[in-house]
C-alpha cells in the first residue's frame, strides 16, 4: 500500500515539476521585465496613464524592435563595432565572449554551426554538436589536421567536453538540435520521438 502511494506521489511530482519550472521561468521573466521597464515608464508617463503589466508589454515590444533593427546592415555594423570594443576590455571580453558564443550556438540563423553528429570514440558512439568546422578559426596547432570541434554535453547537469575530433570519426545524426539536446541531457530517457508524449500509467 505504502509503495503504491509513494509511486503515485513520485509520478505526480515528475509530471508537475517540468510544468511548474516552465511557468516559474516565464513568471520570473515577466516580473523582471515589469520591474525594469515599469519603473522607466512610471518615471516618464503620468501616474494615471500607467497600469500594471505595461512594463512587461514594453519589454516584449523592445525585444521585438531590437530584432527588427538587427536586420539592417548599418545597425549590425554599429553593433559589431560595440562588440569589438568589449572584446578589448580586460575580464569583460572573456565573460562576454563566452556568453555570446553560447547564445550563437543556439541561434536559429546558424546552419552548420551546432549541427548534430554522432562521434565514435574507442568503439563507443556519443551524440555531440559541431561547434567549429572552419580550420582558420581553430588554434594554429590544429589547422593542419582534418578535424572539427565537437561539444559533448553531460547528462543531468550543465557542462560537457569540447573535443577536436577527426572528420572520419564523425557522422551525421538525423535529429533536430532541440531533440538531440533533450535526448543527451536526460540520458536518453526521453527517447528520440518527443513530439507526442503519452502519459504513463503506473500499476498499483
Amino acid at each position: 500500500m505504502f509503495k503504491s502511494i509513494g509511486t503515485t506521489l513520485i509520478t505526480g511530482f515528475i509530471t508537475l515539476l517540468p510544468v511548474v519550472l516552465t511557468i516559474y521561468l516565464l513568471y520570473w521573466m515577466a516580473v523582471s521585465s515589469e520591474e525594469i521597464m515599469g519603473a522607466a515608464l512610471q518615471y516618464v508617463l503620468p501616474e494615471m496613464v500607467y497600469f500594471p503589466g505595461m512594463g512587461t508589454v514594453a519589454g516584449l515590444i523592445l525585444v521585438f524592435c531590437v530584432g527588427l533593427l538587427m536586420k539592417a546592415l548599418l545597425v549590425r555594423q554599429l553593433f559589431a563595432f560595440g562588440e569589438n570594443v568589449l572584446y578589448h576590455l580586460p575580464i569583460i571580453k572573456t565573460v562576454y565572449r563566452a556568453i555570446r558564443d553560447l547564445f550563437d550556438f543556439f541561434s536559429p540563423k546558424k546552419e552548420s554551426f551546432g549541427r548534430v553528429v554522432i562521434v565514435k570514440i574507442a568503439n563507443v558512439e556519443i551524440i555531440g554538436f559541431v561547434t567549429q568546422e572552419d580550420p582558420q578559426r581553430l588554434p594554429e596547432a590544429f589547422r593542419d589536421r582534418d578535424c572539427v570541434l565537437v561539444y559533448l554535453p553531460m547528462s543531468y547537469m550543465i557542462g560537457g567536453y569540447t573535443l577536436l575530433v577527426p572528420t572520419t570519426d564523425v557522422r551525421p545524426c538525423k535529429m533536430s538540435m532541440d531533440e538531440a539536446m533533450r535526448f543527451a541531457l536526460t540520458a536518453g530517457i526521453t527517447g528520440k520521438d518527443t513530439k507526442t508524449v503519452k502519459p504513463r500509467v503506473e500499476n498499483a
